[in-house]
């Protein structure tokens, strides 16, 4: 089933256009997603949630990412695309009260993944969430995510800022999200 999107303005208000996610990947049509960072406090430190996407992905398969992030149908807002992302990725209910914002980002890149060119021209909404959970209590939807795991916050900096590890992470997100901890603390 295509998946429809909002075509947008540079600020991310929908034009009254819509277009198909694969279409929008394949000219680089400016679309909006939503970016949830899951966090929690173990030990005194600091840890994000880090999802490995499944092998069958259409983009950076078998990478580390954001712990849910997804694509907004055309017509629905970014907190209840975040909020369903959530669910049907992680198995993890939240509330909108639950999501802390923590800013926006346009961003464009061109790849080539499965031999296709893939122009993703987004602009995206970064949240956080504290959850007190383990590995092994999120229900994971294998078609989208492969496992989860918990990672020091700064050393998941440290490592996507020198590349140490399969990720499609930008450090650009993860410096809004060590703003909004150390403003909250």
């Amino acid at each position: 089933m295509a998946e429809i999107l909002d075509i947008v303005d540079e600020e991310g208000i929908p034009t009254g256009e819509v277009v198909d996610r694969n279409i929008a990947h394949s000219l680089g049509i400016l679309h909006r997603t939503a970016h949830v960072w899951l966090l929690r406090e173990k030990d005194d430190n600091i840890q994000v949630l880090l999802q490995k996407r499944s092998q069958n992905k259409d983009s950076f398969p078998d990478c580390f990412d954001i712990s849910s992030a997804g694509h907004i149908p055309a017509g629905v807002d970014y907190i209840s695309s975040a909020l369903r992302e959530l669910k049907e990725e992680l198995g993890y209910e939240a509330k909108p009260d639950d999501l802390i914002y923590c800013g926006t980002r346009r961003f464009f890149i061109k790849e080539n993944f499965h031999g296709k060119n893939f122009l993703d021209n987004q602009i995206s909404n970064v949240y956080m969430i504290w959850v007190n959970k383990k590995e092994n209590e999120f229900v994971l939807q294998k078609e989208e995510v492969s496992e989860v795991q918990w990672f020091d916050f700064y050393e998941c900096m440290k490592n996507v800022e020198q590349n140490r590890f399969s990720h499609c992470i930008y450090l650009e997100e993860l410096l809004f999200i060590k703003n909004k901890v150390e403003s909250l603390r």
